[in-house]
């Protein structure tokens, strides 16, 4: 980690205030580390735009595993992207429905390409990307 700089900014009052209670509802415990973490994050939005960064995320997967062939496309299109999904976990909700979720690495562009993909399968009742960081380039 760096040197610590210490800096000042202006605000305005009343979001200051929202600010402060966004920051005990998530627990903070000061501003510094909650300004530290707005600013990571607006860094790795940004640096997926541009789609070359390597990130790592989760590909949640809710769908009926009864409608015909879904189970099998699923697996075929993980398969076809082995070297990218690192693992995967299956749950079955109820009688009806299940719960896939997949752990993805690789190229922004790719990531989000392979969960549009998956989401995209017909019979996916509804599908979710999360996409982190590597960690590496922050401090």
């Amino acid at each position: 980690m760096g040197e610590i700089v210490r800096f000042g900014i202006s605000i305005d009052d009343k979001l200051l205030k929202s600010f402060d209670r966004l920051l005990e509802e998530k627990g903070y415990l000061n501003r510094s580390e909650a300004i530290r973490d707005l600013i990571r994050a607006s860094l790795v939005e940004l640096k997926w735009e541009k789609g070359e960064e390597e990130t790592v995320g989760t590909v949640t997967l809710v769908y009926n595993h009864h409608v015909r062939d879904l189970s099998d496309k699923l697996t075929e299109q993980q398969h076809a992207y082995h070297e990218q999904i690192v693992s995967s976990l299956h749950v079955h909700l109820d009688a009806h429905n299940c719960l896939e979720v997949l752990v993805v690495r690789g190229k922004a562009r790719e990531v989000k390409k392979i969960a549009d993909e998956l989401i995209g399968v017909k019979g996916v009742k509804h599908g979710k990307l999360v996409m982190t960081t590597t960690g590496q380039e922050l401090h």
